[in-house]
């Protein structure tokens, strides 16, 4: 064959795939920002920064960190189901993702129509932690005093599964105990800190430094059995309050419409930043179980959340905000 015609021919075959090429170029080609629908200094703020740092180099962009805060997670969840499905916002939330459409009067999304689960980050127990200057030792005790005075000690939260896990104390325990709902968690933690609030219910990552500083005292935690970085602090269950068992997760999704391949690139690059050994040692560090699912077991898990919340509404455990 002519080397005129050789090139010829090879020029024509090589075309549609350079093409196809230019067409869907390399993910990402601009820096990625993890929204944080909370606000700053709270265990899923800590969890996505520890992530964020990890990512960078794999992604070869900046992973920028933006908190979104505000009603029950909802304003930052909002922004990213508005977003270009490009592979530029990614959210990640709690478990409150799947829980807010039972306990909000309205959503401007569906979270089943308007995400893309990208891959659960990590499963954690949550904890009661009261004021170290309080008198209370145990969950028994602190049982007892709000049995003798209905309505006189306060609880924090900061989402709507942290508000179940409260709620769902005082109802075990059938007592009556005054909700006092934050932004998010930094601020939370700083009121419980300083003695301003007496309870507060979170995550293991957002309270562990002020428990090893003695600034607060766990009561106990949510899950069946203990935390492997709490050993010492008593499940619910063991504290007296029979039938208590309750987890909180961290997962990232994307606007619905996202390309596949990307969705595959992040999960591989999440997968990659927690098989970290400093990383994970990090993360670890803060009570973090990780333990990622991929986008298809993570998406099976939020239909079994949808359901267990569907079942927990109709039950009266938990009521929609007027």
């Amino acid at each position: 064959m002519p080397l005129a015609r050789r090139t010829l021919l090879l020029a024509s075959l090589a075309t549609p795939a350079l093409a196809q090429s230019q067409a869907q170029p390399s993910w990402p080609q601009r820096p990625v920002r993890l929204l944080v629908p909370y606000a700053a200094g709270g265990g899923t703020d800590v969890f996505t920064r520890a992530l964020a740092e990890g990512l960078r180099p794999l992604l070869g962009q900046p992973v920028l960190v933006e908190n979104r805060a505000g009603a029950n997670g909802s304003i930052g969840s909002e922004a990213v189901a508005r977003s270009e499905p490009d592979g530029q916002v990614f959210l990640v939330d709690t478990g409150s993702h799947s829980l807010n459409p039972y306990v909000m009067p309205s959503l401007p999304y569906r979270t089943d129509r308007d995400f893309t689960p990208v891959t659960l980050l990590s499963r954690f127990p949550m904890l009661l932690a009261v004021h170290g200057g309080t008198p209370w030792k145990t969950a028994g005790e602190l049982v007892a005093a709000a049995r003798a005075q209905p309505r006189s000690i306060g609880f924090g939260t900061t989402d709507a599964a942290i508000s179940y896990a409260g709620n769902l104390f005082c109802r075990l325990a059938a007592i009556e105990m005054v909700e006092i709902a934050y932004r998010g968690a930094g601020p939370m933690m700083n009121d419980l800190i300083a003695g301003h609030l007496p309870t507060s219910w979170n995550s293991t990552v957002a309270a562990l430094p002020h428990l090893q500083a003695g600034r607060i005292r766990a009561l106990g935690v949510t899950t069946a059995t203990r935390s492997a970085m709490l050993p010492e602090v008593p499940t619910l269950a063991e504290a007296g309050i029979a039938g208590y068992e309750f987890a909180g997760w961290y997962g990232m999704l994307a606007p619905a419409g996202i390309a596949p391949a990307i969705v595959t690139r992040m999960q591989d690059a999440v997968a990659a930043v927690l098989r970290d050994p400093a990383i994970r040692a990090k993360l670890a560090a803060t009570g973090a179980d990780l333990a990622p699912l991929g986008a298809a077991d993570f998406a099976a898990l939020l239909r079994a959340e949808d359901a267990r919340w569907a079942q927990a509404a109709k039950d009266g455990l938990i009521v929609k905000a007027q």
